[in-house]
């Protein structure tokens, strides 16, 4: 009876995890991120360092139209620059009403040397900051560790002297 039992047991086993394994191949995987953010990151610097570094990497992104890489940049940023955009700021700059929500700009400030020393984010949330354009701003090492986030004051101060240009330096991106 034991032996019966015992093969009983297996042969259950072995179809269970057979069952189990095709069901698992069947399912598209679900990710939490996807699930929640409907694609797009909160104003959080993790979630946006995520955003672009392994949902949607950056890097596969257009660049600014016009300026490609490593063109003269200024202080805070650095000696260069190279800025990336997502679709929906491409799609912006393209027709000069201001940076829609979602739009996402990457910009790697390099130093004199063209040592990448900082990647720094603008992100469009509607609502999230009426009075710095709807902007969250994200600093970031070479490594992707935080170094700011939020409603950055000197970024605020700093973008603030170009609102008529929807706060950004690089670029027209309004009619006025």
């Amino acid at each position: 009876m034991r032996k019966y039992v015992a093969v009983l047991s297996a042969v259950i086993f072995v179809i269970v995890a057979v069952v189990a394994s095709y069901a698992v191949d069947k399912q598209p995987p679900i990710f939490p991120y996807e699930s929640v953010i409907k694609h797009m990151p909160w104003a959080a610097g993790g979630d946006v360092r995520y955003h672009i570094t392994i949902h949607k990497p950056y890097r596969k992104w257009a660049q600014w139209p016009g300026k490609g890489e490593m063109y003269p940049g200024k202080e805070p940023h650095g000696a260069f620059l190279t800025t990336y955009v997502n679709e929906a700021a491409l799609d912006s700059i393209k027709k000069l009403n201001g940076m829609a929500d979602k739009s996402i700009i990457v910009k790697e400030n390099y130093d004199a040397n063209k040592t990448l020393m900082a990647i720094t984010v603008m992100y469009k949330v509607k609502g999230y900051n009426t009075d710095g354009g709807d902007w969250f701003w994200a600093k970031y090492d070479p490594k992707f560790n935080i170094l700011a986030e939020g409603k950055i004051e000197d970024c605020l101060k700093c973008h603030g002297s170009v609102k008529d240009n929807d706060y950004i330096f690089t670029g027209k991106v309004t009619g006025k």
